[in-house]
């Protein structure tokens, strides 16, 4: 349908291929998709409103760009947190169908699946599963329609509160005292759950590609102080393939797990003593040394300047710069009596607290003597020791813990130079992320929040500089709309790995508000007084994180050059043993990291073992070896050997365990 002429009771709707057609205002999503096709109508789940998703019902009361949302949608993420958000309301009602009686809490869909929280007295089991499968299943079959509707509060709460929804009544409540609407989705005749949506237009939609994972417990709004709730988690998918492909993906993911690898290499342990600390082992430690050299030498080629803050600031400090405020549950905290007794001090003005990151130290260090536009930019990096209170149930492994060091680095510079030092942040993050293997790097740009400081104009320029900087980089972006700081816009960089998992590391961030917090200055080229700009920015993110992601990302087998024993010497019989060490001694003299096995094993079960630990490079030497000035090189996960004299092979080793250079 279209018109040259369209009257004031119609609306103008352009479609992807830059087609415009004219309906009748409140024309819905189902009905635009029916008038272009059969095919099209029956295989719509949503539609893109101006790129907002939607209810396929819609009523479209504007001119606008119109998408209709099918499985085979572009956007392959957003159809998989619709569908994921489908089979949550699915999951919810199958088990209240089962189990009458249960109640509903929150029910979001998940990275890689959905969760749903519920109420109930008795524990739900992996058992139970297959039953809640199988209902679920059928609650497709019915092809149950699925309508939004507008409650007002009071209704919602009566309704929820007459069916034992306590939970449900509770939260209505928040959103009213918050002015949003209540909006009611209805699946079917008799069952409904609050939800702002989208959603599907009816259950038949939802491919009955899901399985249910796992069950934990949850706390009632994250609170421990409130009821533990049952989480059970699911994952779903568009078809088979890619439920078969994550399925095997977790398998893969599980043989990975850093925590496991970190015990077979020997590297670190974690205990209740210190819940969410790492005790690095000799190996471990060394491990995280040569990252941290490989780390050092990149940013002194780069002109950064290395600093050392305190641990422990008073909390002045982080008042002033607004974290007391915003980060004050996080942070742990210290008084000393003596020092409120020496100092006279109101004890309330005498509490520190364990730095949580280091920006507003290193603005102390900025602040400390009049700086100049000559000193700027003025790159200041600190390998810094942070601490901050996790929950116990966020705890996983070395990849989230309390107490980690970031690589952590400020820029201080002036508004011209917020584009070149941007662009050369991202070309060295880029530089350093193919030296650890990871080619595939997104990024996200975040922009200016609902809630934020600093004017639009002020907004403008820093959103402009970051995305030029991104094109200069060659760092193609999408937006992550709304997500930026309070304090300015920030790129998230994000790695995937050789099994396909994503991982959020490196980030960028302007910042015009903490110097002003702050009182940092200098002195511009017209003799005034100026506010420099704050550029936060890592690369890793944490030392600590990034290990956990090295060792899954390589299932312990890590390049020559990082791993903490590069090679082992190993005799095949005691009489050897004196050869071993001399290979040994010539390997360390040589600057590898070499050591030697001389139990009483046989051979073949020494390389089990040694394979086990993920050592690189397992050098066997015999009594021929001896005689000849030989080694035999075996190389981890290789059946194949080769024998060359030892002066050939420390050349080869050496060369091939160069750390990587800028």
């Amino acid at each position: 349908m279209s018109s040259s002429a369209v009257s004031a009771a119609e609306i103008r709707v352009t479609l992807p291929d830059g087609s415009v057609r004219t309906y009748a205002a409140g024309t819905t999503g189902t009905e635009v998709a029916a008038s272009i096709g059969a095919g099209l109508a029956k295989a719509a789940l949503a539609i893109r409103l101006d790129g907002v998703l939607k209810d396929l019902a819609t009523p479209i009361t504007r001119d606008a760009r119109l998408e209709i949302v099918t499985l085979k949608d572009k956007n392959e993420a957003e159809v998989l947190e619709l569908i994921r958000h489908d089979g949550a309301h699915v999951l919810a009602q199958a088990v209240q169908e089962l189990y009458p009686g249960t109640q509903i809490t929150f029910g979001p869909a998940t990275e890689d699946g959905f969760y749903y929280d519920f109420v109930r007295d008795e524990p739900f089991t992996p058992d139970d599963f297959a039953k809640i499968e199988q209902r679920m299943r059928e609650i497709v079959q019915r092809d149950l329609p699925i309508k939004r509707e507008e409650w007002s509060p009071e209704k919602a709460v009566e309704y929820f509160k007459s069916i034992g929804e306590t939970y449900k009544a509770e939260w209505v409540a928040e959103i009213a005292k918050r002015g949003e609407p209540i909006s009611i989705y209805r699946q079917g005749d008799t069952w409904l759950d609050l939800c702002v949506g989208p959603h599907l237009p009816s259950t038949g939609k939802l491919p009955p590609v899901f399985k249910l994972m796992k069950v934990s417990g949850a706390y009632w709004r994250g609170d421990a102080k409130n009821r533990q709730l049952q989480r059970i988690y699911a994952t779903a998918w568009r078809d088979q393939k890619e439920l078969d492909a994550y399925l095997k993906r977790l398998e893969e993911a599980e043989k990975r797990d850093h925590r496991r690898l970190g015990k077979e290499m020997g590297l670190f342990h974690q205990q209740e003593e210190a819940a969410g600390m790492v005790f690095w082992h000799p190996k471990g430690w060394t491990l995280y040394r040569t990252l941290e050299r490989y780390m050092r030498n990149r940013l002194e080629k780069a002109k950064y300047v290395e600093v050392r803050t305190p641990q422990l600031v008073d909390r002045k400090l982080w008042e002033a710069s607004g974290h007391w405020e915003k980060f004050r549950e996080n942070m742990y905290l210290a008084e000393n009596e003596q020092g409120i007794r020496e100092y006279g001090s109101d004890p309330n003005e005498r509490v520190f607290a364990l730095k949580p990151m280091n920006c507003p130290c290193h603005v102390q260090i900025f602040n400390q003597g009049l700086k100049s536009y000559r000193d700027l930019p003025l790159r200041m990096a600190e390998f810094g020791s942070c601490h901050r209170f996790e929950p116990g149930g966020a705890l996983h492994g070395i990849m989230r813990v309390r107490n980690f060091t970031q690589d952590d680095a400020h820029i201080f510079c002036t508004e011209d130079q917020i584009i070149s030092e941007s662009k050369q942040f991202c070309e060295l993050l880029k530089s350093i992320y193919h030296d650890m293997g990871f080619t595939d790097i997104r990024v996200k740009f975040s922009d200016r929040p609902e809630k934020r400081a600093g004017s639009d104009a002020t907004w403008d320029k820093a959103e402009s500089a970051l995305k030029e900087a991104c094109v200069a980089a060659g760092l193609d972006y999408t937006l992550n709309p709304g997500e930026g700081a309070f304090y300015g816009p920030k790129l998230e960089f994000v790695l995937r790995d050789t099994i396909g998992r994503d991982w959020q590391c490196g980030t960028l961030q302007v910042d015009f508000v903490l110097p002003e917090r702050l009182g940092a200055e200098y002195v511009g080229a017209d003799g005034q007084r100026h506010r420099p700009v704050m550029l936060h920015r890592a690369i890793l993110g944490s030392f600590e994180r990034f290990i956990g992601i090295l060792l899954e990302h390589y299932a312990g087998k890590l390049p020559l050059w990082m791993a903490p024993v590069q090679a082992v010497v190993a005799p095949i019989v005691s009489d050897c043993d004196d050869y071993a060490r001399q290979v040994a001694d010539q390997l360390d003299a040589a600057g590898l990291r070499a050591d030697t096995d001389l139990r009483n094993e046989k051979i073949n079960y020494k390389i089990r073992e040694l394979s086990l630990a993920k050592i690189p490079v397992i050098i066997v030497v015999g009594k021929k070896e001896a005689e000849q000035g030989t080694v035999t090189l075996r190389r981890l996960g290789e059946e194949r050997q080769e024998t060359i004299a030892l002066a050939e092979a420390i050349a080869r080793l050496t060369a091939e365990a160069r750390m990587p250079q800028a």
